[in-house]
């Protein structure tokens, strides 16, 4: 059996970690446009919340806003050069998948919250950067559609893309485009599956797309 370890003692991969993401390889990091305002008040998930499918990644986290880990996408709906989680009211034209978000929004206690103070949100971005993720869907979400709350599987070579919540799934009816247009070629290729959750590690790791 072949693990991988991320992290820790002897990893020789593990580069840098912020809350729920650790970053193998880096890209970019882009801390251009502002947060908004819901970024700092959604409930995770913001959308798809019944417990039936709501992802296992997901059960010990009790903190509002966009989350390290979880999606960034542009928000037209709130003005030019805005960007946040998904749009929570309705699948708005123009909400595109940017990259994963480096931090949690709002922080945590007895730290410094840099989101709040600034209102801007650094995600990660650019082909060929390497993520570990520690939130995902594990649940279908295809709110247009049957199966939903059926497990998803991961496996390497897995196509990537961004769920109706802002999370990465493997499920291209899940994507928050498809939502709008029911049609793949509009879902946004998020990333590569690299290694998938397993016993040894629930962190899911992927060469980033976007």
């Amino acid at each position: 059996m072949t693990t991988f370890a991320i992290g820790g003692q002897g990893s020789g991969d593990f580069r840098e970690t912020s809350g729920r993401v650790q970053l193998l390889h880096v890209v970019t990091r882009n801390s251009q446009g502002n947060l908004t305002p819901d970024s700092f008040t959604q409930t995770n998930p913001p959308i798809a919340a019944l417990v039936s499918y709501k992802s296992t990644t997901l059960a010990t986290i009790t903190k509002v806003g966009v989350l390290g880990g979880s999606i960034a996408f542009t928000r037209p709906d709130f003005g030019n050069g805005y960007h946040g989680g998904p749009n929570s009211s309705s699948y708005a034209a123009g909400c595109q998948p940017l990259g994963i978000f480096l931090n949690d929004a709002i922080g945590n206690a007895f730290e410094n919250t840099p989101g709040v103070a600034s209102g801007k949100g650094p995600y990660v971005c650019g082909n060929g950067s390497t993520l570990a993720v520690s939130i995902y869907e594990t649940k279908h979400q295809n709110l247009q559609g049957s199966g939903v709350g059926t497990t998803i599987t991961y496996a390497p070579g897995d196509k990537l893309y961004a769920s109706a919540n802002g999370f990465v799934t493997n499920s291209y009816q899940d994507a928050f485009e498809y939502q709008v247009t029911q049609d793949l070629f509009h879902a946004t290729l998020m990333g590569v599956v690299k290694v998938a959750p397993d016993a040894n590690s629930s962190l899911l790791v992927f060469d980033l797309r976007v």
